[in-house]
């Protein structure tokens, strides 16, 4: 599951970067970099789904899909 290599951001912040405000990408930044810590630490996995978002799976069980503005809790 920890197959993507790369930040899941990059794609996002080159497609909206014009037009979310800079305060909105630092914390998108935050949060991705969070979750990144997660992953390597092993506390959760993440995938890259068919529709280009991301799921984000909790070693406790909950299940996330990560959206381009949004955040969804699944499980």
């Amino acid at each position: 599951m920890r197959a993507m290599a790369r930040s899941p951001t990059t794609d996002a912040k080159t497609r909206n970067g014009a037009t979310a405000s800079p305060r909105t990408q630092d914390a998108k930044s935050l949060v991705m970099t969070a979750i990144g810590q997660m992953v390597d630490n092993g506390k959760a996995e993440w995938n890259l789904t068919t529709t280009g978002e991301i799921e984000l799976r909790l070693l406790t069980g909950e299940v996330f899909l990560l959206g381009e503005i949004s955040v969804t809790r699944l499980a």
